[in-house]
């Protein structure tokens, strides 16, 4: 049909069905000023002729000025007009319709809401979306730069490294050790000393891999738990973890059984039904004489199943766990090597009951064998232990010694060519990472932290490489976010004698001295109604915040009025007063700052 050809309806309207872009909506009642509220002069094109007292020569489209909503063809009334803006130009004159699609090509055939009701097919050729390239979002300017890490997770503490650079002697003397495991023996338990950061969790780690996959290649059942005794921290926890962890391998080993043992009642079955033979004759190769045999063991390994119960977590006697533990663990045969890193933290929460009950069970197990591996930042940890733990536990002690510079630079080097992309780091950046770590106890966990932060201070900045100024940046960063996990931990009452210290440094004190330190805390005590310590306490807070490196304190004599401790703040004011402040336990503690200045002007 061509444009502008219409057919009129009973009503006067015009057919929705030919296709006009004049056309509109006849059910509304809404004026077209309700309906956008910037009209479009091309909407009303197509309206203009039908209005009483308009004048329209085809020459130029109507202007808006001269729609008037309040006549009759503009009061959009469907039943009335049978179109929104009653019978269109294009009856009275065809060349109004011409002109009116002609104006804007582009929405030519289209209505109000973008859709071309002439064909059932939508054309978008000639719509314009509303997406403009310039609009960039939260993340764009971000992801513009190119990255600088191959691989973050490398130099994360989690992370086992395949080779572990002047830890080959510790390694191996381990090796030395659990080898038996593989010969179906006991090995002796070990104890680990080192300082945090040394690599011992990484190489235990590394050589209980190694012991799992050469136990499957030799089919030898051997097996490493690891428990990290700082968070799973009772004898009930280590117990239950121990005891759930054998209960689901348990529960597999009996399912792999089950269905190898229904695949041979299976074929049994069906050589008796099928070729006429004994069944016993198809079960000749396997370990069963008759049916009823291999009936009995399936049925016993079902009810094994149904009676291995999952340990909670808590409400059990601690009798009855260790039983479960000791059932799951001495279900078939193997050797168990159990890894307990930080036990130090295991013997202090809980005492040593679970070294005692662990290392005394080999006597009592009848398949398996267990040997428990000990990991300690303690060096003198032992000697708070029971003499008979003592001997049974320490059979074998490896110590990590600290790493010294050169170390830690191979260490940092190996993990970079992993961590990072070629060419990413200026020669001077792991030098200057593994300087830093080795003056603080050569702690390989803080080289790889200060190397990471760099990288990530680096790209967050766009910049193309990791230069020295970035290291400088992240050691900075670290030891504010080593203050700030500090200062967060402290007990409520230490934080107020902190508090009361930074706000006489913000009110002009120098070298403040512990009666006036006591002055501000009873006030700040008093404005928060918290108990007020006695003096010789605050004085023991305050040495404890000393040996923390918060505080620098130090004793001066004042000759015949005594000694008294001088102090002041070794950490940056404002980073630890908004931690402080962050504590919601303190309160309005931020209240009492002007009744500090008030006690100095008087």
């Amino acid at each position: 049909m061509d444009e502008g050809d219409h057919t009129p309806r009973a009503d006067g309207g015009i057919d929705p069905d030919d296709g006009d872009e004049s056309d509109h909506s006849g059910d509304s009642d809404d004026p077209p000023s309700n309906r956008s509220s910037t009209p479009d002069p091309d909407d009303f094109a197509a309206s203009g002729s039908g209005t009483a007292g308009s004048e329209d020569d085809g020459s130029e489209s109507p202007d808006i000025d001269d729609f008037d909503p309040d006549s009759p063809a503009g009061s959009g009334s469907g039943a009335d007009a049978g179109s929104d803006f009653g019978v269109s130009d294009a009856e009275s004159d065809p060349d109004a319709a011409s002109l009116s699609t002609d104006a804007r090509p582009e929405t030519a055939g289209l209505d109000n809401g973008g859709r071309d009701r002439s064909s059932p097919d939508v054309d978008f050729d000639g719509v314009v979306l509303d997406d403009d390239d310039d609009n960039q979002g939260l993340f764009d300017d971000l992801l513009s730069g190119e990255p600088i890490f191959e691989n973050k997770e490398v130099l994360r503490p989690s992370y086992t490294p395949h080779e572990l650079p002047h830890r080959n002697d510790q390694i191996n003397r381990m090796a030395t050790i659990l080898v038996s495991a593989l010969r179906g023996e006991t090995p002796s338990n070990i104890l680990i000393y080192g300082k945090t950061g040394t690599g011992k969790t990484a190489s235990a780690k590394f050589v209980s891999q190694e012991l799992e996959s050469t136990s499957q290649k030799y089919d030898v059942p051997c097996e490493v738990e690891y428990i990290n005794c700082e968070v799973t921290d009772t004898q009930y926890r280590v117990l239950a973890q121990l005891a759930n962890t054998f209960i689901e391998e348990n529960q597999a080993v009996i399912a792999d059984r089950l269905e190898r043992l229904e695949g041979l009642r299976a074929d049994a079955t069906d050589a008796a039904e099928t070729a006429g033979r004994d069944p016993a004759a198809a079960l000749a190769d396997t370990e069963f004489d008759s049916v009823d045999e291999l009936d009995d063991r399936i049925d016993e390994l079902e009810a094994d199943a149904d009676e291995m119960e999952e340990v909670p977590m808590t409400g059990w006697p601690t009798d009855r766990v260790y039983s479960t533990f000791f059932e799951a663990v001495d279900y078939h045969e193997r050797v168990v090597v159990i890894m307990l890193d930080e036990i130090d933290k295991l013997v202090e929460k809980s005492g040593d009951d679970t070294l005692y009950n662990l290392s005394r069970m080999n006597s009592e197990l009848d398949r398996s064998r267990i040997s428990i591996m000990g990991i300690s930042n303690d060096l003198k940890f032992t000697d708070f232990l029971d003499p008979r733990v003592k001997s049974s536990l320490g059979e074998e002690e490896i110590v990590f010694p600290p790493y010294d510079a050169n170390q830690l630079r191979d260490i940092l080097q190996h993990r970079a060519d992993t961590a990072f992309k070629p060419d990413a780091l200026t020669d001077d950046v792991i030098p200057l990472c593994a300087a830093f770590a080795a003056q603080e106890h050569g702690d390989a966990r803080r080289a790889l932290d200060l190397l990471r932060t760099a990288g990530e201070l680096a790209e967050r900045s766009q910049a193309e490489i990791v230069a020295e100024k970035h290291v400088r940046q992240a050691q900075d960063k670290i030891e504010l976010d080593r203050v700030v996990e500090v200062v967060r931990t402290l007990p409520t009452q230490s934080k107020i004698v902190l508090f009361a210290v930074i706000l006489l440094e913000k009110n002009g004190v120098h070298n403040i001295n512990t009666g006036e330190v006591f002055n501000i805390y009873k006030r700040l005590c008093e404005e928060i109604d918290a108990d007020v310590l006695t003096q010789r306490r605050v004085t023991d807070l305050i040495s404890e915040l000393d040996m923390l490196g918060i505080v620098n304190a130090v004793v001066v004599s004042k000759g015949r009025y005594g000694r008294t401790k001088e102090m002041g703040l070794s950490v940056p004011v404002e980073e630890t007063e908004a931690v402080l402040l962050s504590d919601s336990r303190l309160g309005d503690i931020e209240n009492a700052q002007p009744f500090v200045q008030a006690r100095f002007d008087n």
